[in-house]
């Protein structure tokens, strides 16, 4: 049994690394040689290999988790995360300050304005001042469980400082996750070397690395964040947005330095405007500011929206351009086959970023900008989107500049390509083109389709360089022993993975059908497809007018099916999933009692305790029929948030309208 001098030297040493954590990560002001550190640390984890039963959460050696992630639990936030509006110029902030003045009634108003960090948002749960977990903003209501990942991050503190007069029952910390430019260009340029994709801005660069499964990749790649407010809280009390930034900073959390308390909205403004010139000079990448109304109880009367709350919004920084030269166009196939071009650019230094290369879009833009091979350009970039050629300086022409032939046939894989109906896009129909297959396998394998536990990203992506398979039909031609030497595959993960993939012989049709990929086709149509046929084989012999003629199907879909059905590519992979045993008819009964019997119903926005899959599933248990148009024959819509055209349609028709709540009801669900 541990004595009581070893579990005060652990505890000891836990306070001093985690003070030193602090000192380095938070304030910058590291007190001891990087020497030193390594001894402390060292001893504490010796005596805790020697006394695991003295390990708590909270110590510092619990960051970096050994083993990677079998994937991410879905967690509930007990506030909400929501989205801000944004605003684009200073008349639109004056015309929020108008709506925030006119709501508080002559009340004095002051704002806390701040920097809109280029990342991705984070909560933090803390109870008793013990770090719980750490999950991503999600849908705004849930989110991922990346607490792993997360702890990798050395300035979240795992436990609140012991100076804090009064840690708190319960606290949600909400803050920015980001990478810093030069961590990202590092990254950059060993996916080039490795001859990947590289992350097109440091927030995607963020998102991909908390999406990771293995804690000790993400702890590599330098992955930083910046504390900005609170959910919910409990046990401490709070009058302004100032004293919570003045409280978290004291607890050991890493707030921004560059924020500014104002009394009116035009010194707010100028704020605003100081800091767009200085982006640049920032060592992370920042794409607005974000306005708050500094004082906690206005903040609770304005309320919010569905999606934003009415006491704060952001200023986006306009895009910056540049004029550079088009090298060479060259393109690129998407992962639903769609040909991009991509022009190669003189580098030219744009948003504190080196840009060498910018999107095209499509073939039309290209013939609408009149772009050349040699033409000197504009180039736009914001922090949110891969820089962008928006025009032509056709004055700056020598006369040598050459036009750029459109390609007849997919750059990766030499099918024809085709474009359907109207569309602006070529695309290359084969899904067993190497550049869209580990797109497309993963797609085949996701839950909604045939659901093979295990077959994540990593796998996949060893899988098909390792040249296993070549398309969502070798899956099930895959040994224990290719599965097995695949890198951090165990046995018995190996085994489950095998086990998985057997398992999913035996889905239904329409989850068959939805994983095929046909564009256009998603869950719905496929269930359709699979109702109207009730085999492969049918829907593979039927006739364009007769596809066309299924109520929902429409020409568009209809032409995508039969095009998908007549690929000789397709037909291949077909025959390998034919002859690997998979189920490929199916009689689908429909519910002969239920509470939504012979009801036909639409679903429009997003729902909050249903995926728009799940949500369908449960109109046809209780007997209806999910539809996915609205007309005069449909009985009721449901419309979550942020409903689109289906509910204005809805009301014109006089089509009964419910919302989630009532469609939970309707289906026996209680609320809690």
């Amino acid at each position: 049994m541990p004595t009581k001098d070893l579990k005060k030297e652990i505890e000891k040493l836990k306070e001093e690394i985690t003070r030193h954590d602090y000192l380095y990560y938070v304030q910058d002001k590291p007190e001891i040689t990087d020497q030193e550190y390594d001894r402390l640390y060292r001893r504490l984890k010796d005596l805790e290999e020697a006394s695991p039963e003295l390990i708590t959460p909270d110590s510092p050696t619990r960051r970096v988790g050994g083993q990677p992630a079998k994937g991410f639990l879905t967690v509930r936030h007990i506030v909400p995360m929501m989205s801000l509006d944004n605003t684009y110029s200073a008349y639109e902030i004056r015309q929020f300050d108008e709506r925030v003045r006119k709501n508080l009634k002559g009340e004095e108003v002051e704002y806390l304005v701040e920097l809109k960090f280029d990342g991705v948002s984070a909560s933090l749960l803390y109870r008793d001042g013990i770090w719980v977990r750490g999950s991503t903003r999600g849908d705004g209501v849930n989110g991922d469980d990346v607490s792993n990942n997360l702890k990798t991050i050395r300035s979240i503190p795992l436990s609140f400082r012991k100076d804090v007069a009064k840690a708190p029952k319960a606290i949600e910390v909400r803050g920015e996750v980001y990478m810093t430019k030069k961590a990202l260009e590092k990254l950059n340029r060993e996916k080039d070397r490795l001859g990947e994709e590289p992350f097109a801005n440091p927030r995607n660069a963020a998102a991909g690395s908390l999406k990771l499964l293995d804690p000790k990749i993400v702890a590599a790649r330098g992955l930083d964040i910046f504390i900005w407010g609170i959910g919910h809280y409990e046990g401490v009390d709070f009058k302004t947005h100032t004293e919570v930034l003045a409280y978290l900073k004291d607890a050991g959390f890493r707030v921004n330095p560059h924020h500014k308390l104002c009394g009116t909205i035009e010194e707010a403004i100028d704020f605003c405007n100081s800091f767009e010139g200085k982006r640049d000079d920032l060592e992370f990448e920042i794409d607005g500011m974000v306005l708050k109304v500094n004082d906690l109880g206005q903040q609770k009367r304005l309320g919010a929206t569905a999606k934003s709350p009415r006491w704060s919004i952001a200023y986006k920084f306009p895009a910056e351009k540049a004029l550079t030269e088009v090298k060479d166009i060259i393109v690129g196939v998407g992962r639903t086959g769609a040909i991009t071009p991509v022009a190669i650019l003189e580098p030219v230094h744009l948003s504190g970023t080196t840009v060498s290369r910018a999107s095209l879009h499509n073939f039309d833009e290209i013939a609408r900008l009149d772009v050349k091979i040699g033409d000197k350009v504009y180039v736009e970039k914001s922090g949110e989107i891969i820089p962008k050629v928006i025009g032509v300086a056709k004055e700056k022409r020598a006369g040598n500049e050459k036009p750029f032939i459109i390609p007849a046939k997919c750059p990766s894989c030499g099918s024809k390509l085709v474009r359907l109906h109207e569309e602006v896009a070529l695309r290359c129909e084969n899904v067993g083109c190497p550049a869209q297959i580990k797109e497309a396998v993963l797609h085949f394998a996701s839950r909604d389709a045939m659901d093979i536990e295990g077959m994540g990203e990593a796998t996949v992506d060893q899988l098909v360089k390792g040249e296993h398979i070549k398309d969502y039909g070798d899956i099930y031609y895959l040994k224990f022993e290719d599965v097995v030497k695949l890198e951090r595959m165990a046995e018995k993960s190996a085994a489950n993975l095998i086990s998985a993939i057997k398992k999913s012989k035996s889905q239904e049709l329409n989850r068959l059908i939805y994983g095929l990929g046909i564009r256009h086709a998603g869950e719905h149509a496929a269930w359709v497809l699979a109702n109207h046929f009730g085999s492969i084989e049918k829907l593979e012999h039927a006739s364009k007018e007769e596809l066309a003629d299924i109520p929902e199907m429409g020409p568009v879909m209809a032409e995508s099916v039969y095009n998908f059905f007549q690929n000789r590519e397709n037909a291949k992979i077909l025959k390998k999933l034919k002859d690997a045993g998979l189920k490929l008819t199916q009689v689908l009964r429909k519910a002969s009692a239920g509470p939504l019997f012979g009801k036909t119903v639409v679903i429009t926005g997003s729902l909050k305790y249903f995926s728009r899959s799940a949500a369908e599933e449960a109109v046809r248990a209780a007997g209806g029929d999910p539809s996915s148009s609205v007309s005069k024959n449909t009985d009721f819509v449901i419309a979550g948030e942020d409903p689109g055209s289906k509910f204005d349609k809805a009301r014109s028709l006089g089509v009964k309208i419910i919302g989630e709540e009532e469609f939970k009801r309707l289906l026996k669900i209680r609320s809690d």
